[in-house]
């Protein structure tokens, strides 16, 4: 009796517990699979867009917002980059996480940023938008442009 009492008692904890383990983890991997999903720019018009403390840690106080964009190989670039709220970096990174370009002041003298390059291979990038230091957060104006030669 005390064997079939330990036997039923067993499979009575195993299996729950066995389901309840598959269950937290299929949870967890299907929550790491969402945490990062940059915004994808589909077309190369001005959005405006507000960075905020529920963005991604800087790890230097400030927040950035990450948007993705596919460009092929000799796309040449403008990301213009302005805000009123916070001092602002502008970083276009390759699909490896290498940093492609970045620029921090624009050449207007204010603390808006603007970004010229060219591509050197086809790929998705990410063109991250970033306050500096500890700045803070707002309103802001992104325009990635593909220039075009004069002809």
């Amino acid at each position: 009796m005390k064997k079939t009492f330990a036997m039923v008692f067993r499979h009575i904890l195993i299996i729950p517990a066995t389901l309840l383990t598959m269950g937290i983890f299929i949870k967890t991997a299907s929550a790491q699979n969402n945490l990062y999903s940059p915004i994808p720019l589909t077309n190369f018009t001005e959005i405006s867009d507000t960075l905020s403390d529920q963005d991604i840690p800087t790890g230097q106080g400030g927040f950035a917002r990450d948007y993705s964009v596919k460009l092929e190989k000799g796309d040449n670039l403008s990301i213009d980059l302005s805000s009123e709220n916070f001092d602002s970096i502008i970083t276009l990174l390759a699909s490896n996480g290498l940093t492609v370009a970045e620029n921090d002041d624009g050449p207007d003298g204010t603390s808006n940023s603007l970004l010229f390059t060219r591509i050197t291979e086809t790929g998705t990038y990410i063109v991250r938008v970033r306050s500096f230091g500890e700045t803070g957060v707002g309103n802001f104006k992104l325009k990635v442009t593909k220039l075009q030669p004069v002809k």
